[in-house]
């Protein structure tokens, strides 16, 4: 038995029947947690905003890419 890490619903889990790494969802709030233990069963919740992080972090590179294009075509200009 393990405890949703977001609303504390408790979670019936077989440790014969889970694996190290295998991602399950709370059947209350739907969050999804990553098995990091099995022997006692241990979760870990998988957060939303490390996807968004890594959304943020590509449309600023996508930005500098800009950036550093126009300051090519003003080195060019001159």
């Amino acid at each position: 038995m393990v405890r949703c890490p977001k609303c504390a619903t408790e979670i019936d889990v077989d440790e014969d029947e889970v694996e190290e790494g295998e991602i399950l969802a709370c059947p209350e709030c739907e969050t999804e947690m990553e098995v990091v233990q099995i022997h006692p069963v241990k979760v870990n919740a998988i957060s939303d905003d490390e996807d968004e992080e890594d959304e943020e972090e590509e449309s600023e590179d996508g930005d500098d890419l800009a950036d550093d294009d126009e300051e090519e075509d003003e080195e060019e200009e001159v």
